[in-house]
């Protein structure tokens, strides 16, 4: 891949997730915010263009994810998503807040913050479900849908929406307030960093809201910047 400073971070991501590790040093959102050139987060973030266009670089050529997400159709990928992500959001947020309940009781005097973190949390543990659920009510079996008729080459129509672009732009704004969500709780727990008096139960929860975190970023990079694109490209193919 030849990356330059027009290259958007959405595509680098796309190409290889391991690029992301990169994105993250730096504090660039490559999820959420991912449709924004090199030059442009750099000239933000007071960056050196040519310094992380290297490390990019230095990244493709020696850490390849084995997983060509490109090349999946969008069935498979959907498929993908529920069981890779969905299920591991499911089987993590009852433990998490189990944690996080006994660190406020017996750490909340001395560290307020995690009542924030907790509330946060909460928060996001909700939404993250009704979320989820609409994507495999409505948007997954559309995918599936979409793939079929392609195969068949017939037509296809949605009584729930007139354009998938419709709950998709819902599926961002949501993806987007989980970014807020997460930025936040890294900044109140000091990049998921224990204080010095946590004891081995603080340690084991930070470490998995840290891996939350991070699974969640690939989770919503692989639907925004491939899944969902992918999508409306195969639903406008079919509609012309």
């Amino acid at each position: 891949m030849n990356i330059n400073k027009s290259t958007l971070i959405s595509t680098i991501v796309a190409e290889n997730y391991k690029s992301a590790t990169i994105f993250k040093s730096y504090g660039i959102d490559f999820c959420c915010n991912g449709n924004r050139s090199i030059e442009t987060v750099c000239n933000t973030k007071n960056i050196n263009e040519n310094i992380l266009i290297n490390k990019l670089n230095n990244c493709f050529n020696t850490e390849v994810d084995t997983n060509n997400y490109q090349s999946w159709d969008i069935d498979f990928l959907s498929d993908y998503i529920y069981n890779k992500h969905h299920k591991y959001i499911e089987k993590t947020i009852p433990e998490l807040k189990l944690y996080l309940d006994k660190l406020c009781k017996v750490h909340g005097i001395c560290h307020p913050e995690l009542f924030e973190i907790y509330k946060l949390f909460t928060e996001s543990a909700n939404d993250l479900t009704m979320h989820m659920k609409k994507e495999e009510l409505i948007l997954f079996p559309y995918f599936k849908k979409l793939v079929e008729a392609s195969k068949n080459k017939s037509t296809i129509s949605s009584n729930q929406f007139d354009s998938i672009k419709s709950p998709i732009a819902m599926m961002h704004k949501e993806h987007d307030n989980e970014g807020h969500r997460f930025r936040k709780i890294a900044e109140l727990s000091n990049d998921y960093s224990p204080p010095v008096d946590a004891c081995n139960t603080y340690k084991v929860t930070y470490q998995l809201l840290q891996e939350f975190e991070e699974d969640l970023h690939k989770h919503i990079h692989l639907e925004n910047n491939i899944l969902f694109k992918k999508g409306v490209e195969l639903e406008k193919t079919l509609q012309n």
